[in-house]
């Protein structure tokens, strides 16, 4: 129990893959100015990557050293399909307003390093759980930005409308360069609280 609540601190806070690692910034920079895409975004995230984890490490003694990275990569695209196709048929609007992005989740290296760190060397359920996590640990810092950005860029969360009439919106919010200012004060401000808590042991 104690592995599996310490890979959860480690996912969400102390190794965090966006504002630790660094990673997943395409898709925060392109689809947070809007709560509900960002919500899906990640969902589909936290749910390719825990099963991809879980398939790989339950293959992995199957798997030609030579040939590890391909397979990696197709069962993550495997997982990523069956994405595309559930939002095609149930929410289309959001896989329209998506597009790509979801397609650019097999490139994601949050989760080929999840695959090649941990599942390549651990058993199925602990590897899931690493990969939930860290899909949970991209999820909350992206809902984060997206929050922020939606607010102040139309006025609206989920798109339902919660700031006063009369509110002037800040285009800047809607357009990709703003998530790199929020993503950057964010790591900053993240990473100066943890280094805090550091020294002070």
């Amino acid at each position: 129990m104690n592995n599996y609540k310490g890979i959860l601190k480690e996912n969400l806070w102390d190794n965090n893959p966006v504002f630790v690692q660094i990673l997943g910034i395409c898709s925060t920079l392109a689809v947070t100015n809007n709560l509900t895409n960002t919500f899906i975004m990640t969902l589909s995230v936290v749910f390719v990557a825990g099963l991809t984890n879980f398939t790989v490490a339950s293959i992995k003694h199957l798997i030609p050293g030579k040939v590890r990275m391909i397979i990696q990569t197709l069962i993550i695209s495997f997982f990523v399909i069956i994405v595309d196709l559930l939002l095609r048929a149930y929410l289309p609007d959001i896989s329209k307003s998506l597009g790509p992005y979801v397609g650019l989740i097999i490139t994601n290296c949050i989760i080929m390093g999840r695959a090649e760190a941990f599942a390549q060397s651990n058993k199925p359920l602990i590897s899931l759980w690493d990969g939930i996590t860290t899909g949970l640990g991209y999820m909350w810092i992206l809902m984060a930005i997206a929050f922020i950005r939606e607010l102040l860029g139309f006025g609206t969360l989920f798109g339902i409308l919660v700031m006063p009439e009369g509110f002037q919106t800040w285009t800047i919010m809607i357009m990709a360069p703003s998530a790199f200012f929020i993503l950057g004060i964010a790591i900053w401000i993240i990473n100066n609280i943890r280094l805090s808590k550091e020294s002070s042991k």
